[in-house]
C-alpha cells in the first residue's frame, strides 16, 4: 500500500524521507522510501489565482466600468515557476494509495497542500481518509515522532476554508479597489500602482496619521510640582520626593492625560505646603515578581530583532528560514504562538546542551539553568499547530552568518530564561496629606534579577526607578521643607520604525475605538498573520507608499495621497478586525464561507459604485513622478499589462 507524503518545501520532504525506512531513491521532485512510500513536495503554492483577463478577455485592459470584478466560478492556475512539479505531484496522486498532507502546521499550510489535491481531482474517498502530518522540528528525532502521531486531515479541513475565504476576500477587495485608485490616479497624472489591501492600507494609514500628528503638533507648557520631605534614620538621610496629586477642583486647568497647565495654580499650591507638616495616610510596601518573558512568536522575534540590530522583518524571517532549513536550529519560524506543549519539557536538557554548544556566550547562562524548572510557557491549552519557536536539540559546527548568529542567540536566550527563576522587585508607595493636597511618593528596586541576569548590560529601565522610599507607618508626621516646581513641554509622538510599526499590527487594538473590536483584536492577535507581515511592510516600502529615513518609516506623498483619497473604513483597521473574526471563526467551525463572502461582495459593490460616481480625489492630483513606473505602458496606457496586473495582484493579497 503505498501512502504519498506532500510536504510544503524540499526541504521538508527530505527530512519525512530520511525518518522513513530505507533505502531512499531520489528522483526527480520525489523521493521512493523502502517501505514502498512516497515523499514529494510543493514548492510553496503550486497554485495561484488566475488574473481576471482569465474570467474574461475584456479585463486585459482596466476600466472604471468594468468593476467591480467577481468572479462566479472561481479559478486557479499552475504558478509557472511550479508547472513541472505539480505534473509529478498529480502523476503520483493517481497511483498512490493513500495521501498524507505534510504543509506546514497553519493554516496557510494546510490549503497550499489540499488545493492541490482537490485541483488533481483525486476522489472523495481517498480525501476522506488523507492524514494530516504537523512538523515544526526538521531534525530526525522530532520527525520520526511526528510520524507515530498523525491525524485525519479532514479534521483541518476548517483551516482550508478559512484560509480559502481569505484569499479570495483578498483577491475581491485588493484587485477592485487597487484597479479603481490607480485609475483614479492616472486621471490625475500619476504614473504609479495606487495599491490597496485589507491589511496593508490600515497599516499605511497608521503611519500617515502619524507623521501628520507630528508635523502638525505644537507643543504646549506644563508644570509639575514634588513635596521634598526630609528623612532621617541611623543610617542615613535624604528627601522623600512626593509628586502632587492634582484634586478634582483643579480639571478646569487641567489637559485631557491630567497635566496642569497653569503655572499660577501650583506656584500657590507650592506655596501652601512650605514648612508644613506631611501626614503618612496611606503605607504599601511589598514584594513582586515577574516572570520571564515567553519564547518568541516570529513577530515578537522581529520587534526585538528591529530593537537590537536594525533587521527589517523581512531580514528576520529570512534568517529564521535558513536556520529552520538549513541549519535545522530552530523549530518552525512562522508561529504565532508563544507557548510550548507540555511533552516539549522533556527535551529541555537536550537542548539546553545543544545552545551550550552552539553558541558559546550564553554556556554559562546555560550552566546556572535549572532544567527541572517549569516557566508558564508550557501550556498544551495555549498551543494548536504550532508552538513558540525555540532551538532544537541539534548540536552544530557550522559557521552561522553574522545575522544568523544573532537570530539564534535571541531565540535560544529566551528559552534559557524559562529556566530561571522570577525577577524580584520591592516595591514602596507612601500617600502624604499636605495642607489638604495629595501627595504619593513611589519607589521600586531590584531584589533579585533572577531571568534578568540574561540581560547582561541592557538597562533595566523598571530597576532604574530609585526614589527612595522609606518604611514609614501610617499616620507619622514629617515636615514638608518646599515645593519644587519644574516647566516641561508636552512632546510629539515618535515616528514609527520597523520594531515598532510590527508592535502596532500585533497590538492593533489601542488604535481602535469600539470595545468589541478591541477584544476581536486582542483575540486574533493584531491584523495580517506572523507569516504575511513581512511581506506586506515589504509591498509598501516597494510600492513606494512607505519610506525609511535612517530607522524611522515614513509616508512618501504617494502614501499621503492615497489614503486622503480612500473612505475612512478601507483606511483604520476595524474592518480587517471584522474580516479575522469571522476568519477565525471558519476555523473554528462557528463561521460560514457563504455568508462571509455575500457580505463582502456586498460591500466591495458599494465601494466601486461609489468611486465611479466621485470625482477625482484632490489628494492625488498633485502626486510626484514615480523613479520607476509600477507598471508598463501597452500602446496607449491601459493599467493592465499582464506584468502591471500581476503585480497589482501580488501587492494586493493583504
Amino acid at each position: 500500500m503505498t501512502r504519498l507524503f506532500i510536504a510544503e518545501k524540499p526541504s521538508l520532504g527530505r527530512a519525512i524521507a530520511a525518518a522513513l525506512p530505507a533505502p531512499q531513491k531520489k528522483s526527480d521532485g520525489y523521493i521512493s522510501c523502502g517501505n514502498g512510500d512516497v515523499v514529494t513536495w510543493c514548492i510553496g503554492h503550486l497554485l495561484e489565482q488566475v488574473e481576471p483577463d482569465a474570467y474574461d478577455d475584456r479585463y486585459k485592459k482596466w476600466n472604471m466600468h468594468d468593476l467591480p470584478i467577481i468572479p462566479q466560478q472561481w479559478q486557479l492556475r499552475p504558478r509557472k515557476s511550479a508547472s513541472k512539479q505539480l505534473t509529478v505531484v498529480k502523476k503520483l496522486l493517481k497511483s498512490a494509495d493513500s495521501i498524507v498532507n505534510a504543509g506546514d502546521p497553519d493554516r496557510e499550510g494546510q490549503l497550499l497542500v489540499d488545493e492541490v489535491i482537490d485541483y488533481c481531482k483525486v476522489s472523495q474517498s481517498k480525501k476522506q481518509q488523507a492524514q494530516r502530518l504537523l512538523i515544526s522540528d526538521l531534525n530526525l528525532p522530532a520527525v520520526k515522532k511526528a510520524l507515530t502521531s498523525m491525524r485525519m486531515n479532514r479534521d483541518f479541513i476548517p483551516l482550508s476554508v478559512s484560509a480559502l475565504a481569505r484569499s479570495r476576500a483578498d483577491w475581491l477587495y485588493g484587485m477592485n479597489m487597487s484597479r479603481a485608485y490607480t485609475l483614479l490616479g492616472q486621471k490625475a497624472g500619476y504614473q504609479g500602482v495606487l495599491s490597496v489591501g485589507r491589511v496593508q492600507t490600515p497599516v499605511l494609514g497608521l503611519v500617515v496619521r502619524r507623521d501628520e500628528e507630528i508635523e502638525n503638533f505644537v507643543s504646549k507648557d506644563y508644570y509639575t510640582l514634588d513635596a521634598l520631605i526630609p528623612y532621617q534614620d541611623s543610617q542615613s538621610s535624604f528627601d522623600i520626593r512626593a509628586k502632587w496629586k492634582p484634586s478634582e477642583a483643579c480639571q478646569p486647568w487641567q489637559d485631557e492625560e491630567g497635566r496642569v497647565l497653569n503655572l499660577k495654580l501650583v506656584e500657590n499650591v507650592a506655596n501652601r505646603i512650605q514648612g508644613q507638616p506631611a501626614k503618612v495616610v496611606k503605607s504599601e510596601h511589598k514584594s513582586s515578581k515577574q516572570n520571564p518573558p515567553l519564547p518568541y512568536s516570529l513577530s515578537a522575534l522581529q520587534i526585538d530583532a528591529a530593537k537590537r540590530f536594525g533587521m527589517s522583518a523581512q531580514q528576520v524571517l529570512d534568517v529564521c528560514q535558513q536556520l529552520y532549513e538549513k541549519h535545522k536550529l530552530i523549530t518552525y519560524p512562522r508561529s504565532d504562538s508563544r507557548h510550548l506543549p507540555k511533552d516539549h519539557f522533556h527535551q529541555a536538557d537536550s537542548v539546553l546542551s545543544a545552545i551550550s554548544n552552539n553558541d558559546k556566550s550564553l554556556a554559562s547562562a546555560v550552566s546556572k539553568a535549572d532544567s527541572s524548572k517549569r516557566s508558564k510557557a508550557w501550556n498544551d491549552a495555549k498551543v494548536d499547530a504550532h508552538h513558540a519557536i525555540i532551538p532544537t536539540p541539534k548540536k552544530s559546527a557550522a559557521v552561522l552568518s553574522s545575522y544568523e548568529e544573532k537570530v539564534y542567540a535571541l531565540i535560544a536566550r529566551q528559552y534559557v530564561m524559562q529556566f530561571y527563576p522570577a525577577a524580584v522587585y520591592a516595591e514602596a508607595l507612601l500617600e502624604f496629606d499636605i495642607a489638604g493636597g495629595c501627595f504619593i511618593a513611589k519607589g521600586k528596586k531590584l531584589q533579585q534579577p533572577g531571568w534578568r541576569e540574561l540581560l547582561g548590560q541592557q538597562v533595566d529601565d523598571q530597576a532604574q526607578q530609585d526614589d527612595l522610599v522609606p518604611p514609614l507607618s501610617q499616620g507619622t508626621v514629617l515636615t514638608c521643607r518646599e515645593g519644587e516646581i519644574k516647566l516641561r513641554k508636552t512632546e510629539p509622538p515618535k515616528h514609527f520604525t520597523e520594531a515598532t510599526l510590527l508592535q502596532a499590527m500585533t497590538g492593533i487594538g489601542r488604535f481602535v475605538e469600539d470595545k468589541s473590536l478591541k477584544k476581536i483584536l486582542r483575540e486574533t492577535d493584531g491584523i495580517g498573520t506572523e507569516a504575511t507581515r513581512a511581506g506586506i511592510l515589504d509591498t509598501l516600502f516597494k510600492r513606494q507608499l512607505l519610506q525609511r529615513s535612517g530607522k524611522s518609516v515614513l509616508s512618501s506623498p504617494a502614501g499621503r495621497g492615497l489614503i486622503h483619497a480612500l473612505p475612512d473604513a478601507s483606511t483604520y483597521p476595524d474592518m480587517t478586525a471584522h474580516w479575522e473574526h469571522q476568519l477565525q471563526g471558519m476555523a473554528e467551525k462557528t463561521q460560514s464561507y457563504a455568508p462571509f463572502m455575500a457580505a463582502l461582495q456586498g460591500q466591495i459593490e458599494q465601494l466601486m459604485q461609489s468611486v465611479k460616481n466621485a470625482p477625482v480625489p484632490d489628494s492625488l492630483r498633485h502626486l510626484p513622478k514615480v523613479e520607476r513606473p509600477a507598471y508598463k505602458k501597452k500602446r496607449r496606457f491601459s493599467g493592465s499589462s499582464k506584468k502591471a496586473t500581476q503585480k497589482g495582484r501580488k501587492s494586493t493579497r493583504s
